[in-house]
């Protein structure tokens, strides 16, 4: 095990934490958002008021790492893990925006798996950021988001050929596609969330 011959600087692990909550949050709204009969705007505002959030703590992560001469893990692990888990809340506001800008009452029902897929995803990472601290009991984190992932991928697949299928017409084809290619972009970015963790805890073990 890697001997530490100065303190490590924390405040980072509180930062991640938040980030990770919020996008428990973001998540949960999107599950209300697919929803038929939800206040989608109402609902994507919420999911901006979120994302603005996540911007917030991303540059006080950024500013810490600038300002900061002892981290608690790799510097550039740091600001991976910080970018990787603003691109999750990019992806997921930007899908709930889609669905409201191009007026998308009916949903396939395929979608609702998508989001399960992230909601849960969130949730395990929210539960996995506290553990950063003494690195241990992550494998089953990073494990089960990639199984997660893997999931997302297969029910991506449904859903294009669901698009495809000719039950669409051709601009409602188009519209679903962008929502459903950013919910996507959403589980590979927890995936990728997952994966920097391991590379993490790979190193501090």
């Amino acid at each position: 095990m890697r001997l530490r011959l100065t303190p490590s600087e924390d405040s980072y692990y509180g930062l991640f934490a938040d980030s990770a909550n919020n996008l428990v949050t973001a998540s949960r709204l999107l599950v209300e958002i697919i929803s038929d009969g939800s206040d989608r705007e109402a609902l994507a505002e919420k999911m901006r008021a979120c994302e603005h959030a996540g911007d917030e703590r991303t540059h006080a992560i950024m500013n810490r790492l600038n300002e900061s001469f002892i981290t608690p893990f790799d510097r550039e692990d740091i600001y991976r893990l910080a970018a990787n888990l603003d691109d999750v809340m990019d992806f997921m506001e930007a899908a709930a925006d889609l669905i409201v800008l191009y007026q998308i009452e009916h949903l396939p029902k395929e979608v609702v798996r998508q989001v399960e897929v992230l909601e849960r995803a969130a949730e395990l990472t929210a539960e996995a950021m506290p553990r950063l601290r003494s690195m241990k009991n992550l494998n089953e984190y990073w494990i089960e988001v990639n199984r997660l992932e893997n999931q997302a991928d297969q029910v991506y697949r449904r859903l294009l050929a669901r698009l495809f299928s000719g039950e669409y017409d051709a601009l409602t084809v188009l519209k679903m596609k962008e929502v459903i290619d950013q919910l996507e972009e959403a589980a590979d970015a927890f995936e990728h969330v997952a994966n920097t963790i391991e590379s993490i805890a790979v190193k501090e073990s």
